[in-house]
């Protein structure tokens, strides 16, 4: 599976940007996807994550009622709705997918090229 991430942008605090990866291959509903992002000096963060078929979501406490992710598996794309975005949220957003349900890098397969988000105070 080969991942593009897309979307990314400067922001004013307050805006909403979406985020696009589209992938590759005619498995790609039979993957978990995830989103990840990560901040200079940081480690990589778990953002969220959506299951491949049944849509299952679940999201890190710090962008919950924020941040939605949803896919259209027939056009092999996930996506990152983020709302009233806040200059903490500022990082390189990564997609990444999973075979397994997990919430840690170690557990994603294949990666996305990021794309970067910065969120103006």
């Amino acid at each position: 599976v080969q991942l593009q991430a897309s979307g990314g942008g400067l922001v004013q605090a307050g805006g909403s940007l979406r985020l696009s990866c589209a992938g590759s291959g005619r498995t790609f509903s039979s993957y978990n996807m995830g989103w990840f992002r990560q901040a200079p000096g940081k480690e990589r963060e778990f953002v969220g994550r959506i299951s491949g078929i049944r849509t299952y979501t679940d999201y890190t406490d710090s962008v919950k009622g924020r941040f939605t992710i949803s896919r259209d598996n027939a056009k092999n794309t996930v996506y990152l709705q983020m709302n009233s975005l806040k200059p903490e949220d500022t990082a390189v957003y990564y997609c990444a997918a999973s075979s397994n349900w997990g919430t840690t890098p170690r557990f994603f397969d294949y990666w996305g090229r990021g794309t970067q988000v910065t969120v103006s105070s």
